[in-house]
């Protein structure tokens, strides 16, 4: 069956956009909430054997204890984190005390983890560097790899519209990551932004399979339309893109499920990247070559 991707390509110009705003907004009115890695603190996840104390009775019991701006959430079905400002060895095990007054605490299962503000500030300066390295590279490598086709478009357009549907990949997690910090206090943290980048590296691999399949097709074609070209590609690689999606997504959503509380947000990001990697590859990206040879053609 061949299918017309790109005639069709505004509604899914639509879709994106669309998408793409709501994501915006929800992250300018709602805001990203910064884990720990970034702004300095302390995290204490414990477990209880029997049943788990309310959040209530927790933060009551901890709040003579000038922990600073706390956050408390479940951990699964028995356990708790606690996140508050970076504290000392005696204020920890001053917190195990308190909080063990609710019930036994599951032995081997803590985890504790302290970083300093200094710390925090110099991760995100280092995030925001790797981020822009990385979208460099990408840019620098399609470029070089499509240099011998400059026609009928110039081989650096590929590697800019690669660049447009990679970061509306990651922009739309952002936004859920902001409706859900909201809502359920999910933060940005070192292992989300180690997803997001994983989301770079697979949206720009589902792009480049595409756009290498129309590179073979430009010099086998020549005479075609452009349009009739990249559709031809769509199609000789949407199995391999749906088929390959498909099989990341099983191991994704078997992290999701069973790999625990704080593997929860991690997997849901890279789910969602993923997702919108496949969809951009095949509407997005190489739609994309076409629209901006259009406009090079009228102009």
């Amino acid at each position: 069956m061949y299918l017309e991707f790109i005639k069709h390509r505004k509604i899914f110009y639509g879709l994106s956009i669309f998408l793409s705003l709501a994501s915006i907004a929800s992250i300018l009115f709602f805001g990203l909430k910064l884990g720990i890695d970034f702004t300095g603190g302390s995290s204490l996840e414990l477990f209880y054997e029997g049943g788990v104390p309310s959040l209530t009775d927790v933060k009551s019991a901890l709040s003579d204890l000038e922990l600073g701006d706390i956050s408390l959430q479940r951990a699964g079905e028995d356990g708790i984190i606690v996140k508050m400002r970076d504290i000392s060895e005696e204020l920890h095990r001053e917190i195990l005390a308190r909080l063990s007054g609710f019930g036994k605490l599951a032995e081997g299962k803590e985890s504790f983890q302290s970083i300093g503000p200094a710390i925090g500030e110099e991760l995100k300066q280092k995030t925001k560097f790797v981020a822009f390295l990385a979208l460099l590279a990408i840019l620098i490598y399609i470029a070089v790899g499509f240099k011998k086709i400059s026609q009928p478009i110039k081989s650096y357009v590929y590697g800019v519209t690669g660049i447009i549907a990679l970061c509306h990949d990651v922009l739309v997690p952002l936004g859920v990551l902001a409706v859900l910090g909201k809502y359920y206090g999910a933060e940005l943290t070192i292992p989300i932004i180690a997803a997001f980048l994983t989301v770079f590296g697979y949206s720009i691999n589902d792009s480049v399979v595409v756009f290498d399949r129309l590179r073979e097709n430009i010099i086998k074609l020549k005479g075609e339309e452009f349009e009739k070209i990249v559709n031809d590609a769509l199609n000789q690689t949407l199995t391999r893109s749906i088929y390959t999606g498909f099989a990341t997504l099983i191991a994704l959503f078997a992290i999701f499920f069973f790999g625990g509380e704080t593997l929860k947000y991690f997997s849901l990001m890279l789910l969602i990247g993923v997702i919108l990697g496949t969809y951009s590859s095949i509407f997005i990206a190489s739609s994309l070559l076409v629209t901006f040879y259009r406009f090079r053609e009228k102009r």
